[in-house]
């Protein structure tokens, strides 16, 4: 009966909770000038800005998905099973903890961010721990919680690139992938398999919606509730036709899903 209701070590998971936000908290006392990259393409003009944060960032994703991969490797019911897609939401989570510090100063709101975050990554790991035997007894709480959790950090990751006046093509750079591993991660958690062409068509179909309302005069929550209600709703859509469930359940769900965050979006 233990297999089935197994926790991370406690001390490696201190360990790689502790080592990301250490790597954050070095941010606070370590400033380096911004670079600016411009790539010159037929038409227009490509900028990248690249400051400490960035490369943080970049680095502690790494850490988050080698952190999950030492974690997960220690599972007694993990056997010879593929392990990387448990890397998926630690790293996007990681990397999402970074867009509001990289947009706060340096504050008690800032330090409060950090912490929040590190509770934050500190339950995605142990429910991708979890989620790793389906004979677990907390299995099915694992796996909401999981698919709650990447809802969330999605939410947060649009509000935030929109509000931050970035230049519509970075927008786009970083909605693209973050909705790609939300769709990919949620569908496997709920079919029990990799849906490569529902993840490409729903990230590609988000995307270009992203790039229309750039232009409307909303605010960064009704953009970043608009979007997620669409990409809640298509991967509802998306589960229901593979789980081959009746015509009427299938459209119901999504369409309540849209009508839900559209009209948050216009009460809000």
């Amino acid at each position: 009966m233990k297999e089935h209701e197994a926790l991370p070590s406690i001390d490696h998971l201190s360990v790689v909770t502790a080592t990301i936000l250490l790597a954050y908290a070095l941010t606070a006392f370590i400033q380096f000038p911004t670079r600016t990259i411009d790539l010159q393409l037929p038409g227009f003009l490509l900028t990248f800005n690249i400051n400490f944060m960035t490369i943080i960032s970049v680095v502690v994703g790494l850490l988050a998905a080698a952190g999950a991969d030492w974690l997960i490797g220690a599972h007694p019911g993990l056997g010879g099973g593929r392990r990387f897609h448990h890397w998926l939401i630690p790293a996007f989570t990681a990397l999402v903890i970074s867009v509001p510090l990289n947009n706060l100063q340096i504050s008690a709101s800032w330090w409060v961010v950090l912490s929040l975050g590190g509770l934050l990554l500190t339950a995605v790991m142990i429910a991708e721990y979890i989620s790793v035997d389906a004979g677990d007894l907390r299995f099915p709480i694992a796996r909401v919680s999981l698919s709650a959790m990447s809802y969330a950090l999605l939410l947060v990751l649009l509000i935030a690139v929109r509000g931050s006046g970035l230049r519509l093509y970075i927008v786009l750079l970083a909605i693209l992938p973050a909705v790609a591993v939300v769709t990919a991660k949620t569908l496997h958690l709920r079919l029990g398999g990799w849906n490569l062409a529902w993840t490409a068509g729903i990230s590609l179909f988000v995307t270009q919606l992203a790039a229309g309302l750039f232009y409307l005069p909303l605010r960064p929550l009704q953009f970043g509730l608009v979007l997620i209600g669409i990409t809640y709703a298509l991967i509802n859509l998306a589960g229901g036709i593979e789980e081959k469930r009746s015509g009427n359940l299938i459209w119901i769900e999504p369409i309540l899903l849209i009508v839900i965050f559209f009209a948050l979006a216009i009460l809000i």
